[in-house]
């Protein structure tokens, strides 16, 4: 087995990309929509720029993506002056509880069998490790 933060990295991407796809395909979404859908969540009334930037996508897959997330009824775009602003639909907030609850569910599967006070211990670490990392997208 492999000891290198990489490797956990991995198991932990593919595992959470996993649980994910399953739980959003009842919604028609995929994984890729989820970060998406969870910020105009968060963000309602934002720009597609400010999305994008937020995200770190590229500007053509964001289009394509926000592009069809307003096709399938998920997202409403309005213009307002030069900009497009995003809100999400009745569907797009369903899919927004559902997007943000998949963490706290998956989550609570991988730490079950660590203590609370294991899982304070591991968090702190995470939170150090990461705080290293400018490039991570903002969800807040």
């Amino acid at each position: 087995m492999f000891q290198t933060l990489a490797y956990y990295a991995t198991v932990f991407h593919r595992s959470f990309t996993a649980y994910t796809t399953q739980q959003l395909q009842q919604l028609g979404l995929n994984f890729g929509s989820l970060f998406l859908i969870i910020y105009v969540g968060k963000h309602p009334d934002c720009t597609q720029a400010q999305l994008t930037q937020a995200l770190g996508l590229d500007w053509g897959y964001s289009q394509r993506s926000v592009t069809k997330l307003v096709e399938e009824n998920f997202l409403i775009r309005e213009k307002s002056g030069r900009a497009y602003h995003l809100n999400l639909s009745s569907k797009g907030q369903e899919a927004f509880q559902i997007s943000h609850q998949v963490f706290f569910d998956w989550d609570r599967q991988m730490l079950e069998g660590l203590t609370e006070e294991e899982q304070t211990q591991l968090f702190a670490i995470l939170e150090k490790v990461t705080r290293k990392e400018a490039n991570l997208p903002c969800m807040r």
